[in-house]
């Protein structure tokens, strides 16, 4: 955890994650072997941190969920209510968040029914609206 909270001050203090800090986090997250929650966790809260996250760097936090989450191939009640706290704090779903989502559901061998319940109410909520400036 302590080279991860290295790269994470380097990031904040260049406001973005490049190609170097991306590596650098494969590195740090996989060098346990697999991923589990508080390196996940550190994830989530260095992306609502960082200032301009690029799409490499998303794709590198919803896998990182994902294969923390489907570590037993199923989403049960206590993933389904992290996810919830994970997702859903601010009241917005994002695309990004959106399709993680759908993958989850279709990649997970089973869900339960608060998984279920956490993807209904995610679907209902009203899409993101992106202008060009």
């Amino acid at each position: 955890m302590q080279e991860l909270r290295r790269i994470e001050h380097d990031i904040l203090g260049k406001g973005k994650v490049d190609s170097e800090h991306l590596e650098a986090l494969r590195a740090a997250l996989h060098a346990g072997g697999p991923v589990g929650r508080p390196a996940a966790e550190f994830l989530v809260g260095l992306r609502k941190r960082v200032a301009h996250p690029n799409p490499a760097f998303e794709r590198l936090v919803f896998q990182t969920l994902k294969d923390c989450v489907l570590a037993d191939g199923r989403v049960g009640a206590g993933e389904a209510a992290w996810l919830r706290a994970v997702l859903l704090a601010d009241g917005v779903l994002q695309d990004e968040e959106r399709k993680f989502l759908h993958e989850l559901r279709g990649e997970a061998g089973q869900s339960s029914p608060e998984f279920e319940a956490l993807f209904a109410e995610a679907m209902a909520m009203p899409q993101e609206r992106r202008t060009s400036h």
